[in-house]
């Protein structure tokens, strides 16, 4: 990533450093340079495919041999198995393990799809609103459809706060229906938000890595900085990329566990 911001740096008509930060974001087809329409094969599909065919490589493959001494993979793969099976169990209960299999799946695509970003000219997938967005919303309406099956009319519960006093629970539930509404807009902003941040950051510390072909002078003080700026930031970046994907996924069990115990 860091080279491609390097390279993404271009000298303008005045001497001076010219950066686009935000290009990196750009959807653009695999193919030719016509417009980007419904079926047409872009960058944001290559990494998504990558991303999948990372966890297939990962779960599937790493695993079928099912060692009794498991290498390095298959630890990595029983390590992730464990931790979300831990924390679905944890947040959401253990009648919340029928949805396991989505819930570790959601985990995953992010996770990689996150540090496959950090790689030197890769697309990171997970910072476009529209696939964050997808993933929340099809949350939202699986939550909803799970509470409304499991519970009937009773699932409108989760907006009533027996606990508080009675003059307070209608306002109280117009709140619960307004936050539960708003829910896949935070769920989807958050990861999103914080993928674009971190990235757009390091490619303008990037930028400033050459400076020292402009003036030698500036150069020498800010191309040493830059680099130290990029490689904070990157380590940083490595550290949000788990954290981002634990965040969305733990949300996530806590929606589920709202639609298994709607009560309060």
């Amino acid at each position: 990533m860091a080279t491609e911001a390097a390279q993404g740096a271009e000298h303008g008509a005045g001497g001076g450093l010219v950066f686009h930060p935000m290009d990196q974001f750009l959807v653009k087809p695999l193919f030719g340079d016509g417009p980007v329409g419904t079926f047409t094969v872009t960058n944001v599909t290559l990494w998504m495919a990558l991303s999948v065919l990372c966890i297939v490589g990962l779960l599937v493959l790493s695993s079928s041999g099912r060692a009794t001494v498991p290498g390095r993979m298959q630890s990595i793969a029983e390590l992730a198995y464990g931790f979300v099976r831990k924390m679905v169990e944890d947040v959401a209960g253990k009648d919340a393990m029928p949805y396991f299999p989505y819930v570790m799946t959601i985990f995953m695509f992010i996770v990689v799809s996150n540090f496959l970003g950090l790689l030197p000219l890769a697309f990171t997938t997970t910072s476009h609103i529209a696939v964050t967005a997808f993933m929340a919303i099809v949350v939202f309406v699986a939550v909803t459809v799970i509470g409304f099956v499991k519970h009937g009319v009773g699932f409108l519960g989760l907006f009533w706060i027996t606990s508080a006093p009675l003059p307070l629970r209608p306002v109280l539930a117009l709140i619960e229906v307004i936050s539960y509404f708003v829910r896949p807009v935070s769920h989807s902003i958050r990861l999103a938000g914080n993928m674009m941040a971190g990235h757009a950051v390091i490619k303008v510390f990037a930028a400033f890595a050459p400076l020292i072909t402009i003036s030698v002078g500036v150069g020498l003080l800010a191309t040493p900085l830059s680099i130290l700026a990029i490689s904070a930031i990157y380590a940083l970046e490595v550290l949000v990329a788990f954290i981002q994907a634990y965040v969305f996924t733990i949300l996530t069990c806590v929606y589920l566990r709202d639609a298994l115990h709607p009560s309060h």
